[in-house]
């Protein structure tokens, strides 16, 4: 049967299971839109303030659900404006298809109105792009997007299609939905990996992101358990391990746990799964982890060896090799090592309550006693990100949502809007945000309140760019260099103008009442918190800096 470009593009992504679409339309997207009115019982389509927006929660949606993501943009500006979602979705391992549609192929090249070459802007940010010059090609091309989006290291894809592409005609044969094709696991020997975790007197497993995205949680904790292995993690992969379980040493790196950076120091094998040595964790490549072996288990054969040498390595899916590997590692106690790791957790930074102040740790501890276990948490990047790491009490993976790689301020509107979309109302979305943060995508309440989406903002407002302020403290003598914007937004006054509720708070009495309040509340709220700027993330390792350099109180 007959089908315009647009319908082809419609029934592919219902054809693929997608039935939540986030985006913005424009002129060149408008034969898509007219096709998304056609099939609107069947895929629902979030409206954004503005496509950055639409790129972070469609992002937060993949996280949430496991499912590919997909952001829809008109050419020049409407595409432009989703790199930064793209880039964070390529940092992090999101897998996202961003669909863009062009100007009209014989105005391609001409300069003609917004019209941008999207694919060459991008190429650097995805796993891969496409042009479509062929109507008869777009429907195939778009099942190959998906596919490539969820297979292996999971990513971002972009398809760019001109409107005369939308508009043209061809046949169109639905096909099954693409499954998930697993590598095939090579390497280094599971057997042997297995004999040296045996042999081990003081093994310490760091796991990233990778765990969290394979699904691979239950395997980490079985391994972690048999063998009594403590065990750090990155804050791609916080919430893999429950809040206090026993083995667990937390954060791991520049804002990471004494016990858990000490505990990598002192190993003589570092189990790294499902993660990249990044600079934020090995923040000096030469000293990390000197006195251990290091197996490195990850399914990006270009992550091995990339930052920090590996004796061992095994490359394929995380769960499929930790699934492997467990039957051979011995079930034992290492009574020993976990003295040495008691003494290492006596050194971790334990900040002091205030009844009278309001301190980030208490607001994060009231969140998580106050939400309950089935709240997803969204983050922007700064100061609360970090303490919303350290300090939330983490059941799942994913439901903590943060832009970890590419370090994206404005993320967490986007994001939580995705999140409430994915968990259908069902789970309180509450969104850890900073003033400097939250300048720069507030614009999405108005999403959030056109939806009904009672999304929970708390804002860590220090009236400074806290962590640019605080290296600036510690390294560069107290010159606050543009840190200091000083804003006078009044918070309550801009929420109810979008049609939210706002709360300011100065005291911890002050802020229970407001979130409780929230928490019964049908639309979106705004909670200001007035933290004192001298407020820090501690500890705090600096770049390029080792233990020894740790700043704890």
């Amino acid at each position: 049967m007959q089908y315009t470009g647009a319908q082809i593009v419609a029934n592919v992504l219902i054809e693929q299971g997608v039935d939540t679409v986030f985006g913005y339309p424009g002129g060149s997207a408008l034969n898509l839109y007219d096709a998304l009115y056609e099939y609107k019982d069947k895929i629902k389509h979030y409206l954004t303030a503005h496509e950055q927006g639409a790129a972070h929660a469609a992002d937060g949606y993949a996280r949430v659900t496991g499912k590919t993501g997909v952001v829809i943009a008109t050419s020049g500006p409407g595409a432009t404006n989703l790199v930064t979602g793209i880039a964070t979705a390529y940092m992090d391992s999101v897998p996202m298809v961003a669909i863009t549609c062009n100007v009209n192929t014989p105005l391609i090249g001409r300069d003609s109105f917004q019209e941008v070459y999207i694919a060459g802007i991008t190429f650097s940010i995805t796993k891969h792009n496409f042009v479509v010059r062929n109507v008869d090609e777009l429907a195939d091309t778009l099942r190959k997007a998906f596919e490539i989006a969820h297979t292996g290291r999971y990513g971002p894809v972009l398809v760019d299609i001109p409107k005369d592409i939308t508009a043209a005609k061809a046949e169109f044969t639905p096909k099954k939905k693409i499954t998930e094709k697993k590598p095939k696991i090579k390497g280094d020997s599971i057997e042997e990996i297995a004999k040296i975790i045996n042999g081990s007197k003081k093994p310490v497993i760091y796991f990233g992101g990778g765990v969290r995205l394979s699904g691979a949680g239950k395997q980490m904790k079985e391994l972690i358990d048999k063998a009594d292995i403590p065990a750090a993690y990155t804050i791609m992969a916080a919430g893999v391990l429950d809040y206090g379980e026993k083995n667990s040493l937390g954060l791991i790196g520049m804002h990471g746990n004494y016990s858990a950076n000490a505990a990598v120091n002192e190993a003589d094998l570092v189990l790294a799964v499902g993660t990249r040595f990044s600079d934020r964790v090995a923040l000096n490549t030469s000293k990390f982890a000197s006195k251990a072996k290091i197996v490195h288990i990850d399914i990006d054969e270009s992550e091995v060896g990339k930052n920090v040498r590996a004796d061992y390595s095994v490359v394929g899916d995380v769960k499929q090799v930790l699934t492997k590997l467990i039957p051979l590692v011995k079930q034992r106690k290492n009574a020993a090592w976990q003295r040495e790791i008691a003494k290492f957790k006596k050194n971790d930074y334990k900040p002091k309550d205030s009844k009278s102040r309001l301190t980030p740790h208490q607001i994060v501890s009231d969140i998580c006693e106050m939400a309950g276990k089935n709240a997803i948490y969204a983050t922007d990047v700064g100061q609360h990100q970090m303490w919303a790491a350290q300090y939330i009490k983490h059941t799942t993976a994913e439901k903590f949502l943060t832009s970890g790689g590419l370090g994206t301020m404005g993320y967490g509107y986007g994001a939580s809007i995705g999140a409430y979309a994915a968990s259908e109302g069902k789970r309180r979305v509450i969104h850890i945000t900073g003033d400097g943060s939250f300048h720069m995508n507030m614009n999405e309440a108005c999403t959030a309140v056109s939806y009904g989406m009672p999304i929970i903002t708390v804002i860590f407002n220090n009236k400074v760019l806290g962590m640019v302020r605080q290296w600036q403290t510690v390294f560069y003598g107290k010159r606050y260099s543009q840190s200091e914007p000083e804003r006078q937004t009044d918070y309550v006054k801009v929420a109810e103008g979008f049609g939210a509720k706002g709360y300011r708070c100065t005291t911890p009495d002050e802020f229970r009442k407001a979130f409780a309040e929230a928490l019964t509340s049908d639309k979106p709220v705004w909670i200001e918190c007035d933290i004192d700027r001298e407020e820090r993330v501690l500890p705090m390792i600096p770049a390029g800096g080792t233990l020894e350099d740790a700043i704890i109180g």
